[in-house]
């Protein structure tokens, strides 16, 4: 009986993000659809029948800031954050490849800073059992939402990092 070989960690890491690119995905799919289905019944409800969801102004708010959040992590997978760049105009290999480098680092840090102020200030809410007025939903979990969307984020601009220096190598 001959052993089976173990998948490289490559490709278990290619599954992972396929399977978390899906997942956040089908996540943003849904909170979007929840808006726009909010948004239809609400506009239907108060022109037709004079009547508006109550609390969907506060349901929209926190759907909106989960959809951003959820969006984060797979615009920063996608490279597709707004760049400036200022030092691709120089001609040294050398310069551009320390630009790179500190440009990553930069990312990286901001990021993960701002996912540790988030869970920070959502532990503040959670201790001072904070709601939203009308429908009292707790807000440190969309603190939550935040720091873990920031903090995989972080993660996945280390990945990107790495492969945008390997690229300008």
């Amino acid at each position: 009986m001959t052993p089976v070989p173990s998948k490289p960690a490559s490709g278990r890491i290619a599954k992972i993000r396929r399977g978390a690119t899906f997942l956040l995905g089908l996540a943003c799919l849904l909170v979007m659809s929840a808006m726009i289905g909010l948004t239809c019944v609400d506009v239907i409800a108060r022109y037709v029948f004079n009547s508006p969801v109550s609390g969907a102004y506060e349901l929209t708010q926190l759907l909106l800031a989960s959809l951003i959040f959820l969006a984060l992590p797979l615009t920063t997978a996608a490279g597709e954050h707004i760049e400036v760049e200022l030092l691709d105009g120089l001609k040294s290999h050398f310069l551009k490849r320390i630009g790179t480098a500190l440009a990553g680092i930069t990312t990286v840090a901001v990021f993960a800073i701002i996912a540790i102020e988030l869970l920070e200030h959502a532990d503040k809410l959670q201790r001072r059992e904070q709601v939203t007025d009308s429908l009292e939903i707790p807000l440190y979990l969309i603190g939550w939402l935040g720091a873990a969307s920031f903090s995989i984020s972080a993660i996945t601009a280390i990945f990107w990092s790495l492969k945008r220096f390997q690229n300008k190598a």
